[in-house]
């Protein structure tokens, strides 16, 4: 049986930026990425010159490797999350989800520029998404376009993926037997 996929967002979900700037979490290590060009370039208005500041939880990578899903990249960070997440994590190179065009691009009806691409990607296949950005748009969307089990787990920016997250992503994987469309509760 093939594994479910988890689809992972950088920022926020594994990088708590919105945490006070002052404040590393517990558990943390400070990573500064330099800014380039491409999607890294000038994010959020950040000076070329001036790194990126990255917080991440180097227990983060076992336990998500432990979950049994396959993972995936879905970032903005996108190929560049293997370069400069994944080691410190210590998780092997991962595949990304390749944006293309609809990169930052908001959509006019309010689904996440993210959603239907990951969709796409999953084809029908069990997934789960650790982002923080979700919103009952992107519920609904994932609901009407996706035919196999899925979970859209939001993540709070300010603290990252805690134990109670990882409960929630381990009480997902869909057993022998599940099938269908929608969240999977146990």
């Amino acid at each position: 049986m093939t594994r479910p996929l988890l689809f992972l967002d950088v920022d926020g979900p594994l990088n708590p930026y919105a945490a006070q700037p002052e404040r590393r979490p517990a558990g943390y290590v400070t990573l500064r990425a330099p800014v380039e060009s491409g999607v890294l370039g000038n994010r959020g208005g950040l000076s070329p010159r001036r790194p990126l500041r990255v917080w991440l939880s180097p227990r983060h990578g076992p336990a998500l490797l432990d979950l049994g899903y396959e993972l995936c990249w879905a970032t903005t960070w996108t190929a560049e999350a293997n370069r400069w997440i994944g080691p410190v994590l210590g998780l092997p190179e991962l595949p990304f989800v390749d944006f293309g065009d609809g990169l930052l691009r908001e959509r006019p009806d309010g689904v996440h520029w993210k959603t239907g691409p990951l969709v796409e990607y999953a084809a029908g296949r069990p997934f789960a998404w650790v982002d923080d950005e979700q919103s009952d748009l992107d519920t609904a969307y994932v609901a009407t376009h996706h035919t196999g089990p899925w979970l859209l787990h939001h993540v709070n920016p300010r603290i990252g993926l805690r134990e109670d997250d990882f409960r929630a992503l381990a009480d997902f994987v869909p057993g022998p037997g599940v099938s269908g469309p929608g969240p999977v509760s146990r």
